[in-house]
């Protein structure tokens, strides 16, 4: 089968991301794996963060990709509710023991053997990948693949995001960065609190304009003021600068929700101007997103066929892998997801 190789991590930032096109066996499948003819697979940050080292893969090569859509081709011996010929999705969790204190409580996500496709295990750039099926999630009919893609991590991680920011219909809520993720929150936000302004902080212009023609009450830089205080403050960057901007924003008790799984280390000497009298104190929180649960993809698909969401794509070819992760790499304005197509 075709599928997108990567050797090594990148040793530095100046080196081309060491990804290369490949033809490999089809994965085996395990008693209880499903075999899955991908059609779709959304690139993701998290993908950089494994090309650039941020993340480290259990073994290289590694084969990347977890926003994978595709149909099942073959199913395990002890697989159950999984058929031939289902279309399902697989998102970043792979696998969760079940056993532990936070598998019991709905919280897998923090489970401390967890798994991700992509990483721990090979992932979507392929025509073909295997996953336990207890972790893959029906896609809805009136879903195509290339529109569900994205949904799978961007918007399951959006909406985990959206609900661990804890505010009421009506409060203020911020979206800092306005990549793939803010862009499918910024509707789910409106949806679940059609009383709650919303302002967007990014620094790309045309970025600001997607998040208002999207709905946002109040555009910004980064750096600019909001018209009011907020009650919570999603932040969907790779850098620090925008988390030290964004605490003295919040109101008092305010949250602030950081969406991401790794952060750049080149802005980090920011975090040292942080003052404890100005940006933390009234009880000012911040709150990391780890991982995501099967509920939450579950729940985002849900939410997607309520509202007809429809990401923004641009689909191009698996060969095109390198590229799109490259201009990713480069901080090129992307307006929307980009979705490999093992079509073409």
């Amino acid at each position: 089968m075709r599928a997108i190789l990567l050797r090594r991590p990148a040793r530095n930032a100046d080196e081309p991301l060491p990804l290369e096109p490949a033809v490999v066996p089809r994965p085996s499948v395990g008693e209880s794996d499903v075999l899955i003819r991908v059609t779709a697979c959304a690139v993701c940050r998290t993908d950089l963060d494994v090309a650039e080292g941020r993340l480290a893969a259990s073994h290289y090569p590694v084969i990347p990709g977890h926003q994978v859509v595709g149909e099942i081709e073959a199913v395990g011996a002890n697989v159950r509710d999984r058929r031939e010929g289902d279309r399902v999705g697989v998102a970043w969790i792979r696998w969760a023991c079940g056993e532990c204190r936070w598998c019991r409580a709905g919280e897998e996500n923090l489970c401390p053997r967890f798994q991700s496709n992509g990483c721990d295990g090979d992932g979507g750039y392929a025509e073909y990948m295997s996953a336990p099926a207890a972790f893959t999630c029906p896609i809805p009919a009136s879903l195509d693949d290339e529109h569900a893609a994205p949904l799978l991590c961007a918007g399951a991680i959006g909406w985990r995001s959206l609900r661990l920011a804890d505010i009421r219909d009506g409060d203020p809520l911020g979206l800092t960065g306005f990549g793939s993720s803010a862009r499918l929150v910024l509707p789910m936000a409106r949806h679940r609190y059609p009383n709650s302004p919303i302002y967007v902080f990014a620094r790309n212009a045309d970025e600001r304009a997607f998040a208002r023609d999207l709905g946002a009450a109040w555009t910004g830089d980064s750096t600019d003021p909001p018209p009011q205080p907020l009650a919570a403050i999603i932040d969907t960057t790779p850098a620090w600068k925008p988390v030290v901007a964004a605490l003295p924003t919040l109101m008092p008790g305010g949250r602030l929700v950081i969406n991401a799984i790794r952060k750049n280390d080149a802005d980090r000497a920011d975090l040292l101007r942080l003052n404890y009298a100005t940006d933390l104190w009234m009880e000012r929180e911040i709150k990391s997103v780890a991982n995501v649960t099967r509920r939450d993809v579950r729940e985002t698909l849900e939410v997607a066929v309520d509202l007809q969401l429809r990401p923004t794509v641009e689909t191009v070819p698996l060969a095109g892998a390198g590229a799109a992760l490259a201009r990713m790499r480069a901080g090129a304005a992307i307006r929307g997801a980009t979705v490999l197509s093992t079509r073409s």
